[in-house]
């Protein structure tokens, strides 16, 4: 039947309960050679979900090779898709069979790792998987393929907050086609500004790199070839204890299945089965697998165009569309490359591997990208059944000459996410004229089906194809397809704009080609509207070679890069099991403010393999901690606070029967008032934590009396999930007396875990034992709300007497835990008419939902950062935290910083607007320029901010650039690039000696060999690797003979946490100072032989029994023998008196530009980040290659804080974006193009560690510059089309705030057509 009504979504879904057999895409073409069918396919899985698939493998990077007959090809999908059921006859290969350490590690591996492709390294395997298999079927891979290999992870696709993007993808592919000899990236630019100083000329040596050995290439498994030859096909049935696996081998045997099985899911590539079965809780009895019918496989082409089986992969249907498309004419294939449109971007390649072409078409209903495609070129669904099926119908209609077709989609990132809106056109037109004879407008995502605009389309038969008739088309379809209320945040406006949009996008296409055929007759399109019809394409990031300059500043690969790049590496949820090992699962509220009433345990209890249910009552002492004056609460006793908070938690004999039991604990709530969730609510109650925090100099009213002009003005800034790839997990082990117990814990700050878990068990300290290996990314996420977390598997394994593991699901992570606070900031801004700013006062409203945490905190140092790059004389500025009913907001890299700098940005733009100025110039005006105070009198030498800003103007050829795009932009309506420079000045500190303090233990052995230990956590910032460093130069050894095994609370006590870009600072001088000490110590020995050796001197000194007992204080005693030293760092003298307003907070500053090129489309809001230039001062670095990584990571996380990560809840609290399917961070496609940083030369800092200086977080704030260089696109749009009136946009700059500034003809529709109330909009 053909997918052209609302009936096709219906009798889909009635023919998947039958049996859904083809597709067929059809055009008049001669037949066509047939498609060999029955080839051999070999899949490579990667999964980012450590342990997801208990029922597929241990380590989720999986290879699988699966028989189907006689060709070998290679491809990779998430373990995290796959049952375990569906690789019967498969080769299963971990990114642990392509290469060990152990053994011999893959060049791709060695690569990767060498070239500073991974960070915390818990998304490298994944990496490792997609080149691999990339390079075994394309040696020489084109651009096009690297991207799509690596537009694949976590899910659905390359994601991650850490890892040095362009690292991977740039040096650890390229360096595999050096077809020439010559790495792509062998250039001789140097790091740093200064070619004088240079000193090494690559970030990495290719001729390092081992090269590929074919044996270490993995042969299909003859056994399986063999079973695969020999065996005949038979129907493959496997029970379990719940579920039943049935795998047909006929269609005939598929129906009977269905007709005894009725309520059974089909399930090929488990894209839709699978999430709804481990998310959503939906059990399947009964799973019926028909991916080995040989008519649901079929791929042929006829005189009618191409038939495809349901049960082809979506990578199998582009490559035939592709390949169909080179082979024959253009006329002839245009259906082809409308569907292919959206395949490209229709989940990430190793998801098109395994979903299926007519799972896509059946299951995704209203947000498949296919079908409004395939409706509207009138392709048929072939169906069969044993059931009757009435109101079917077949046509065959084939594309004619003067037929077009197109598909449009708008996401909220450009790949692989479900889209807001999408459509599907085609029109007819009578024969040698621009008379409509046929049309067909489909939309998706905007209601639960695709739906078609059929009374539109008949109204336009026999209009003439001109702008009369496509403004009455828009105005049609907008009446006609009534949109339902908003629902998960969404914005009717938008989609409906995007809807008219898509329309006039499908009407300048077709009248282009119009004029193609027939240039006399048809005028076409202006010039300056062509570039519209060019989507944005996602293209390998261009940067020059990055060169550095003993180890210390040199490029060492990470300490745990190789170990990253072959799954060695080992997080919480690798540790093994424990014997009588338990694993918990948390029942959370679903009520934000309610007094619990009851909570009925007892369905729970009987669940199969429950232990027990703990709550509040279980805790042996403190379930409530106060670090002020509201406190922190480890289960919910009396009344719940928020959505997601703890409740009580289950604890059973497995993950899966643990989160079973736990949907069935019944909690019975009484609401109470008020529910605050927003910040506008919790003003109107006024619901602060205090205290509330000021800052002035000056005197603020008498500059504003003295003024040219006033501005007034608000931005809204929106909150950020943490989303680190390895979610919150601890590992609670019981040692069985003296009520010891070891906490394996994914964390930054151990100590506080040790304290909070002892304080809610009732012991000293000194039986916690916390131990931290590395931590696959945290962010300021784990500190405290882990602290809380730990202590309920600390509860629950005290209680039981067994080892409990506790691991978050990405959704549970995302709902208990809080992320970056949202912030509301008023702003007053008075200045003269040559730009100068003199006064500024202004008002920061700060979510910190429904606990302290650190909120005061960040509200402080957004205070005392707000002034960022600039000198304001009068300035007042206050802080509140908002008490409101959602999770507590908490620590995030940049600490308030990235929200408050925002702010000053965006009042010195508006200043730019007002003054007529480009707002680089009212930056240059008011930037710091001399010796002097900052607003809270803490002395500044700006020299190095200035150097920047300068350097950063020179190199991304700032003036030139704006010239050129103002030229580029007069000659392109429907496109706008903007271009933005913003400087940076960050403050380095924690504000108080005690939270920069630091130990180090060094332990020499007889054999010379050191063991290291320190006080920071390793999270993919390199801290051990450039401690490894510092302890080699002080002891001048080899980085060989250095070994850092944990973090752990029995060797280094009361350290801080891994926080504010301090862990290289306070640990690298705890290192130093140890190793000088113990250097010191062995300086008799070595000056009686000063020819020895390392090994000479140090077994002199054991055989001399040279022993000697050192007491380092650091609020307690230890002693150790000589070889073994602790060292301690007090921290950095830092104070700040908020009573009056003054004080040295901050030990020195780093700065920084960065200049960024954006282009919008300014039909649908989209954009593509296509430059950024950045210059960062950030000392003398210890490890260039890894901060090189860092800053690149923050600014791609600022580019998601400030553009993209939106999140949205319900009225009661309830949070909808708890996914990476709803939540979207930066992912390969969001990539500036070209991308560059360079650090600044000769830059010296006597506060830190071999003059280096701490550069984690500095980089996110730089992000911003993409954000003002959209406002600058949009301020041009609005300019050309007379829009003066001033325009506000708040963060994150999404594509439906740009679309919706971008005012055009098409919001007014929509606006209108609100005003007489013939839409359906939302409430």
């Amino acid at each position: 039947m053909p997918l052209c009504t609302e009936a096709f979504i219906r009798w889909g879904e009635k023919a998947f309960q039958s049996s859904f057999c083809t597709v067929a895409l059809h055009w008049n073409a001669t037949q066509m050679k047939m498609f060999k069918g029955n080839e051999r396919a070999e899949i490579k899985a990667d999964g980012l979900l450590k342990r997801n698939i208990s029922t597929l493998l241990k380590k989720p990077n999986n290879f699988i090779k699966i028989i189907k007959c006689f060709e070998e090809f290679s491809f990779w999908a998430n373990a995290c898709l796959l049952p375990i059921c569906s690789l019967y006859g498969a080769a299963v290969t971990t990114v642990e069979g392509v290469g060990s350490t152990k053994t011999r590690i893959h060049p791709v591996q060695e690569r990767l790792a060498k070239c500073h492709g991974s960070q915390c390294g818990f998304c490298t395997p994944g990496m490792v998987m997609s080149i691999y298999t990339l390079l075994r079927n394309h040696p020489e891979p084109t651009s096009e393929q690297m991207i799509a290999a690596l537009a694949g992870k976590y899910c659905h696709l390359l994601v991650c907050r850490c890892e040095a993007f362009l690292q991977v993808l740039c040096e650890s592919i390229c360096c595999q086609r050096k077809a020439n000899g010559k790495c792509c990236l062998d250039q001789e630019d140097d790091l740093f500004d200064n070619k004088e100083e240079k000193v090494s000329t690559s970030l990495f040596s290719t001729d390092e790199f081992q090269p590929l050995d074919p044996t270490q290439e993995l042969i299909f498994p003859p056994e399986l070839m063999r079973m695969a030859e020999n065996q005949p096909k038979r129907t493959l049935l496997f029970h379990g204890k719940r579920v039943t696996w049935i795998s047909p081998v006929s269609l005939d045997e598929l129906l009977d299945l269905k007709a005894a099985h009725p309520e059974a899911p089909l399930v090929v590539g488990n894209t839709s089965v699978g999430p709804e079965m481990k998310f959503r809780g939906v059990f399947h009895p009964v799973l019926i697998a028909p991916a080995r019918i040989p008519d649901l496989n079929v791929l042929k082409y006829t005189d009618d165009g191409l038939t495809l089986g349901a049960a082809c992969s979506l990578s199998l249907v582009k490559d035939t569309l592709t390949n169909a498309i080179v082979e024959f004419p253009e006329e002839k294939t245009r259906v082809f490359h409308a569907v292919l449109q959206q395949l490209r971007t229709l989940g990430g390649e190793q998801i098109r591997n395994v979903a299926s072409f007519g799972g896509n078409i059946i299951s995704r209903k209203s947000t498949s990208d296919l079908n409004p495609v395939l409706a509207a070129s009138n392709c048929m669904l072939n169906l069969a059944s044993r059931v009757p099926l009435s109101d079917t119908y077949m046509s065959a209609l084939h594309l004619a000459q003067g037929e077009y077709v197109s598909a449009f989609r708008q996401a909220p990132r450009r790949e692989n996410a479900l889209p807001i809106t999408n459509a599907g056109m085609r029109v007819l037109f009578e024969e040698g004229t621009d008379i409509i004879k046929d049309l067909s407008i489909f939309y998706g995502g905007a209601v639960s089906t695709t739906v078609c605009a059929k009374q539109t389309c008949w109204t336009l038969i026999g209009r003439h194809w001109n702008e009369k008739m496509l403004d009455e088309a828009c105005r049609l379809v907008l009446k006609e397809i009534a949109l339902p209320g908003s629902a998960g945040g969404e914005n009717i406006d938008y989609k409906k704009t995007l809807m008219v949009s898509f329309f006039y996008r499908f009407f300048l296409e077709v009248s282009q080609s119009l004029k193609t055929m027939d240039p006399c007759h048809y005028p076409g399109i202006p010039m300056e509207y062509r570039s519209v019809l060019q989507d944005f394409k996602t293209r390998m990031p261009q940067k020059p070679s990055q060169s550095p300059q003993d180890p210390v500043g040199r490029p060492i690969m990470h300490q745990s890069g190789l170990k990253h790049a072959t799954g060695e590496a080992v997080y919480i949820d690798d540790l093994p099991s424990v014997d009588g090992e338990l694993f918990l699962a948390a029942v959370t509220s679903s009520r934000a403010h309610a007094k619990i009433v009851s909570v009925d345990t007892s369905e729970a209890l009987k669940a199969a393999g429950v232990f027990d249910v703990i709550t509040a009552h279980d805790v042996p002492a403190a379930n409530e901690f106060y670090f002020s004056d509201d406190p922190e609460i480890i289960f919910a006793r009396n009344k719940v606070i928020c959505v997601g908070q703890i409740v009580c938690a289950v604890v059973a004999d497995s993950d899966v029967h643990a989160k079973q039991a736990a949907a069935k604990v019944k909690i019975e709530y009484e609401m109470l008032e008020p529910v605050i969730l927003t910040i506008e609510e919790a003003i109107k109650h006024n619901s602060f934590f205090e205290p509330k925090r000021k800052l002035e100099q000056g005197n603020v009213d008498e500059a504003f009396e003295t003024v040219d002009n006033i501005i007034e003005g608000e931005i809204c800034i929106g909150g950020q999930k943490h989303f680190y790839m390895e979610t919150q997990s601890m590992l609670a082990v019981p040692k069985g007396e003296d009520k010891e117990m070891d906490m394996y814990v994914s964390t930054q700050h151990p100590a506080i875990i040790q304290e909070i878990v002892a304080a809610s068990l009732g012991v000293p300290a000194n039986r916690i034992m916390c131990h931290v290996k590395r931590v696959g990314g945290a962010f300021g996420g784990k500190i405290l709300k882990t602290g809380l977390l730990a202590s309920v598997a600390a509860v629950a394994a005290h209680k039981t007497g067994r080892a409990v593991r506790f691991i978050l699901s990405r959704e549970d992570d995302m709902v208990i835990t809080g992320g970056r606070h949202p912030f509301i900031a008023k702003y007053k801004v008075g200045f003269m008419n040559d730009g100068k700013i003199r006064a500024v006062d202004a008002k920061y409203y700060i979510n910190g939902g429904c606990t302290p945490d650190e909120s005061v905190l960040v509200a402080e140092v957004s205070l005392l950062k707000m002034d960022n790059a600039y000198k304001i004389p009068n300035l007042r500025c206050w802080a509140c935290v908002c008490k409101t009913n959602l999770p507590s907001n908490t620590a995030f890299r940049g600490f308030g910083f990235p929200q408050s700098g925002l702010v000053t940005e965006t009042w010195i733009t508006d200043v730019a607007d007002k003054t007529g100025l480009l707002p680089e110039k009212i930056k240059e005006i008011n930037m710091y320029k001399k010796n002097e105070q900052t607003h809270f009198k803490q002395k500044l030498d700006p020299q190095n901010l200035i150097r920047c800003w300068n350097e950063c103007m020179e190199k991304s050829a700032y003036y030139s650039r704006r010239t050129t795009i103002n030229e580029l932009n007069k000659e392109n309506y429907w496109k706008k690039r903007g271009i933005a420079i913003v400087p940076m000045k960050f403050p380095f500190g924690l504000g108080t000696p005690y939270l920069s303090q630091a130990a180090a233990l060094v332990h020499i052995y007889t054999d010379g060999s050191v063991l290291l230990t320190h006080g920071g956590i390793e999270m993919g910032q390199g801290i051990h690797t450039k401690m490894i460093q510092v302890a080699s130069r002080e002891l001048n050894i080899p980085m060989s003979c250095i070994h850092f095994c944990e973090t752990s609370t029995t060797t280094v006590p009361n350290a801080c946490a891994s926080v504010g870009s301090a862990g290289t600072d306070v640990n690298g001088m705890a290192v130093k100072d140890a190793c000088q000490t113990l250097l010191k110590r062995l300086q008799p020995i070595i000056k009686k032989n000063p020819t020895g050796t390392w090994n000479d001197w140090i077994l002199q000194a054991v055989s001399n029994s040279f022993v000697l007992i050192c007491f380092v204080i650091m609020q307690t005693v230890i002693g150790f023998l000589l070889v073994d030293f602790v060292s301690s760092i007090r921290g950095y003298n830092e104070y700040m008196d908020w009573e009056k307003g003054e004080g040295q907070p901050f030990t020195y500053f780093l700065y920084g530009a960065a200049c960024s090129e954006v282009e919008i489309n300014c039909l649908t809001g989209d954009h593509k980040n296509l430059r950024t230039d950045i210059v960062m001062d950030i000392g003398c670095s210890i490890n260039p290659a890894v901060d090189i990584g860092q800053i690149e990571g923050a600014f791609v996380q600022g580019i998601g804080l400030y553009t993209m990560e939106e999140l949205k809840y319900s009225s009661e609290g309830v949070l909808y974006t708890r996914g990476p399917d709803q939540y979207k961070i930066p992912a390969v496609c969001d990539i500036p193009e070209q991308f560059s940083v360079s650090l600044l030369s000769s830059s010296q800092n006597p506060y830190a560690i071999y003059a280096s200086k701490g550069i984690g977080e500095a980089g996110l704030f730089l992000g911003c510059s993409v954000f003002f260089a959209l406002r600058d696109a949009v301020t041009g749009v609005r300019n050309e089309r007379g829009l003066k009136k001033t325009f506000a946009l708040n963060s994150p700059l999404t594509a439906e705030q740009i679309r919706a500034s971008c005012a055009d003809a098409f919001t007014e529709m929509v606006i209108e057509g609100r005003g007489r109330g013939c839409l359906t909009i939302a409430g």
